[in-house]
């Protein structure tokens, strides 16, 4: 049978206080369960610790030798616990984040400097892939998702939605003629991913009154791809605010399609293992994150 914390702390309280009666008191117990304490730690060692008289306790040889060991003990689980309260007050360590490619981009890496400078002592570690990843296997904290989620085993927390659009750079459509209509992007080369097929969805509507799925012309499997085709002038992309947000303010990618384009928006999550407690280094960048994203508005 092991030895516990509360036998340890009896140990000492009683040796440094002078009775049983007062360790009782210092540690807010009654001295009946001071006593068990006690005895059952000298059962567990198979030696006497005190030697009890009606006027005072006296350590035996055994219990000056144990309460060295009990002495350290205590004071390395009062360390551990000050360092836990610490990295609370101030998260450590490092933190692995994986998002596809524009999210990191587009949204992470702006805030990064401002993250650091509050929580100098967390070290990021930002991955990034366009394919969904297993978080224990890769050994990732968080993980971005954009889409609705189907991994029971994670657990989210919302960091908002992302409404998409149909963008072209105006060089294009200034060459291959604006779209007047839903009909007309039969006409028009059409940038969409290899992989999946449902984020080939665009935001308007087909004859049937469904989301049209597009067969595209030219495919990427990355997000930032496609962004960068489009910019490229290869034709007409669905793109996230968060992805095209700049190049419109910029002018280098305009809308088309407005009026025909639905209401059409992907939530975001982060996400992170069931089973896995919320550390502090994690909480504070879940918080961080969604605050930071409300405050400017990135989705």
């Amino acid at each position: 049978m092991k030895i516990t914390l509360e036998e340890l702390r009896a140990w000492v309280a009683v040796v440094d206080s002078g009775s049983i009666t007062a360790a009782a008191s210092q540690l807010t117990q009654t001295s009946s369960g001071i006593s068990r304490a006690l005895s059952r730690l000298e059962s567990k060692l198979q030696t006497t610790l005190l030697h009890r008289t009606t006027r005072r306790l006296a350590l035996t040889e055994e219990g000056q030798v144990f309460l060295e060991h009990a002495r350290q003990i205590l004071a390395s689980v009062e360390q551990a616990e000050e360092q836990i309260a610490l990295r609370r007050e101030m998260p450590s360590g490092r933190l692995r984040v994986n998002a596809a490619t524009p999210f990191m981009l587009h949204v992470i890496v702006p805030l990064v400097d401002d993250f650091r400078a509050r929580y100098p002592l967390i070290q990021l570690e930002l991955n990034t892939d366009d394919i969904l990843i297993d978080l224990l296997e890769q050994q990732t904290d968080i993980a971005i998702r954009i889409g609705e989620l189907r991994d029971s085993t994670l657990r989210a927390r919302l960091l908002g939605s992302s409404a998409i659009r149909l963008m072209a750079r105006p060089a294009y459509l200034a060459k291959a003629g604006t779209p007047q209509s839903v009909a007309d992007l039969a006409q028009h080369q059409t940038i969409g991913f290899s992989y999946p097929d449902t984020l080939n969805v665009w935001p308007v509507w087909q004859s049937d009154g469904d989301f049209m799925r597009i067969k595209p012309t030219l495919s990427a499997s990355s997000g930032e791809t496609i962004r960068q085709l489009a910019l490229a002038g290869q034709g007409i992309a669905r793109l996230s605010d968060f992805v095209s947000r700049e190049d419109c303010a910029a002018g280098r990618l305009v809308q088309v399609l407005t009026a025909e384009t639905r209401e059409l928006r992907l939530p975001v999550h982060a996400v992170y293992y069931r089973n896995t407690t919320l550390s502090s280094r994690i909480g504070c960048f879940l918080d961080f994150l969604r605050s930071e994203i409300d405050r400017r508005q990135l989705l």
